[in-house]
């Protein structure tokens, strides 16, 4: 199995990338244009040389921030029409990075769905987020060769092993929205490591509220 920290570096290397003032010059020019851009309109836009742009325009492709199509700009089509430029537009890939690891938007979708399946059902929202929280726990501990320490660390938990045999998780990938509604979102992180564990078939270790100051809410201890 892959290194859970190794599949987030594309994003930090994306992110980074835009550090180099030419190439956010241009990744701003292209994401403002209406149509793709191209090399040449890129360059006399920024008053660059057409090697400075092509060569930033590539780094930003190659990062997923930009990405690259082919049109003819000349109408002309068949034989003799001339090769298709190669011109950038806006990724549509999303990419975020948050220090500590931060998962808001997966507790927007639990959340989300909770409120849908308690309106279309009648199933109050509480328990519908605890359902849906567990059953995405469940589909993420299910992939073949995953394992608990490396599925923590992918989702943000930073896990650490005690003496006493217990993993205490020193970040909750949820903290602002727990530390605001403590109840609501603390039970569904619990409900979440609770299909987690379930997903990977883990007996050695139960999913426990233990709040601690500094630590995600919830604990993995063994069965007593």
């Amino acid at each position: 199995m892959s290194d859970p920290k190794e599949a987030r570096d594309p994003d930090v290397s994306a992110i980074a990338a835009l550090d180099e003032p030419t190439r956010r010059r241009l990744y701003d020019h292209v994401v403002r244009q209406p149509a793709p851009v191209s090399r040449d309109e890129a360059a006399t836009a920024l008053g660059l040389a057409r090697q400075t742009a092509a060569f930033h325009l590539d780094r930003l492709a190659d990062q997923s921030l930009l990405d690259v199509v082919y049109e003819r700009r000349t109408g002309r089509t068949g034989p003799g029409a001339g090769r298709p430029a190669k011109l950038y537009q806006r990724s549509a890939k999303q990419i975020a990075v948050s220090l500590p690891d931060r998962r808001y938007e997966l507790a927007g979708r639990l959340l989300a769905q909770a409120i849908e399946e308690s309106t279309a059902t009648g199933t109050p929202v509480q328990q519908a987020l605890h359902r849906t929280a567990e059953e995405l726990g469940t589909q993420l501990g299910e992939p073949q060769g995953a394992d608990l320490a490396g599925l923590l660390e992918q989702y943000g938990y930073e896990p650490r092993r005690e003496q006493a045999g217990a993993i205490a998780l020193h970040n909750c990938p949820f903290h602002a929205l727990a530390r605001d509604h403590t109840p609501t979102v603390c039970t569904m992180n619990l409900h979440l490591l609770r299909g987690i564990l379930h997903g990977l078939g883990e007996r050695d270790y139960q999913a426990r509220l233990s709040p601690t100051p500094g630590h995600c809410c919830v604990r993995l201890e063994p069965p007593t």
